[in-house]
């Protein structure tokens, strides 16, 4: 793309740091309100509701409908993106716009007190995540050179396990109660999002392009597989990786509650999440600046996974507090690097670099609505036995099933 080396100049430490900043303020507003939130507002009326399986079956049926809605959103956005010419740049408009359409779906969430309003406020707030990661995440194709995409995209991975943890602190410590804390990280996503929105470069506007039909939008969502088998393969290995990731965290406050009986499971679970976050930061960085030096992608995802199905498999083993402590290590290595070097490897397989936004909405499809996806199944999984084992059981298989996927690209190492 043309200005791709002069934009690359002026993406440097500063670029990078406030861009890492924007992501906290995203991750934060939509891992607090999953890990800890939703579950919290949806278990308050448990009993008459079925009891603690009924509220996991909810909760799973909420994130499943969210799910639906990324689908649309991700390449919906993208597309839109590649083709905005406003004085603005591409991208800025939809990253001003995601935010606020985020942040109105958290402020609705916490006015909510029924099951229906909480999952039509999720959608929306889901759809807003959507719009501004999708506009975020395109800006690495845009404006970065290949040799510094590993680097440049740990500050995409790196800043998810600080929300994570920031997040939890932030409602449990600081702003208690369920519509407190909507209120807070509402806030938050917005504050920490301005900076970079309003003083970092975006692309300069393409000439106008054709009027964009259905017929057209909805035919450009298909990438042939056979054409383009690296994009498929690094779409279908971030699919399961994300999918055996949701599975393994998403339900991790029930599985404290409910799996072992934890009476102090909310303390517990911001410990984990820490533990988790010590690891995933560190795996994150060392992970892709190491590809980036060794030239290599492939084998550094396929580590990641395997270290993911590790952790699921401990739990299956040894389901206890300090088991889960260790699998919180293991899964921030693996998660870490994973998040870091898979996504500058999703930069080298797009068939397209003038249609980048749209095809990295796709692949960004593969990031969130597994999370979203991951409570339904793993509520199902969980209905179905009765216990906790079958979810960490299939996330442990998907993670594999996932390096093995990646193992297949060929046209990157």
């Amino acid at each position: 793309m043309t200005g791709l080396v002069s934009e690359g100049r002026r993406t440097g430490t500063r670029w990078s740091v406030l861009f890492g900043v924007a992501w906290l303020g995203v991750w934060l507003a939509q891992l607090t309100p999953i890990q800890l939130l939703l579950p919290l507002q949806i278990d308050a009326d448990a009993d008459a509701r079925g009891g603690w399986l009924g509220s996991v079956v909810d909760f799973g049926v909420i994130s499943g409908a969210a799910g639906l809605c990324a689908l649309v959103a991700f390449p919906l956005a993208g597309t839109l993106s590649d083709r905005t010419t406003s004085r603005f740049g591409r991208r800025r408009p939809w990253i001003a716009v995601g935010t606020l359409i985020f942040a109105a779906g958290l402020v609705l969430l916490a006015l909510q007190h029924d099951r229906l309003g909480v999952g039509i406020a999720w959608c929306v707030a889901l759809t807003g995540f959507c719009v501004v990661s999708s506009a975020l995440t395109a800006l690495i194709g845009d404006l970065i050179p290949v040799e510094r995409r590993g680097s440049v995209s740990a500050w995409i991975g790196g800043p998810q396990a600080v929300g994570t943890i920031a997040g939890l602190l932030l409602v449990t410590e600081i702003f208690t109660g369920v519509t407190s804390g909507y209120l807070a990280v509402a806030a938050v996503l917005v504050l920490l999002v301005l900076p970079f929105l309003l003083t970092t470069p975006d692309t300069p506007a393409d000439a106008p392009r054709a009027k964009l039909g259905v017929r057209q939008l909805l035919s450009g969502l298909w990438i042939d597989p056979v054409a383009h088998p690296d994009f498929a393969l690094t779409l279908t290995g971030r699919i399961l990786v994300n999918l055996g990731n949701a599975l393994g965290t998403t339900l991790l406050l029930y599985f404290l509650l409910y799996g072992l009986g934890d009476r102090d499971a909310e303390d517990h679970l911001v410990l984990l999440s820490l533990i988790y976050l010590v690891f995933l930061v560190i795996a994150t960085f060392i992970g892709g600046a190491m590809s980036d030096r060794l030239g290599r992608r492939r084998l550094f995802v396929a580590l990641a996974a395997v270290f993911q199905g590790i952790a699921a498999a401990i739990l299956i083993a040894v389901p206890s507090l300090p088991s889960a402590f260790v699998a919180a290590a293991l899964l921030g290595i693996g998660y870490g690097a994973f998040l870091s070097v898979d996504q500058a490897l999703a930069t080298q397989v797009l068939p397209d670099p003038e249609s980048r936004g749209k095809d990295l909405g796709i692949m960004n499809v593969a990031m969130a609505v597994p999370q979203a996806f991951g409570p339904l199944i793993g509520a199902g999984l969980v209905a179905f036995t009765g216990g906790f084992g079958a979810v960490f059981g299939a996330a442990a298989v998907l993670s594999v099933l996932g390096a093995v996927a990646v193992a297949r690209v060929k046209g990157v190492r």
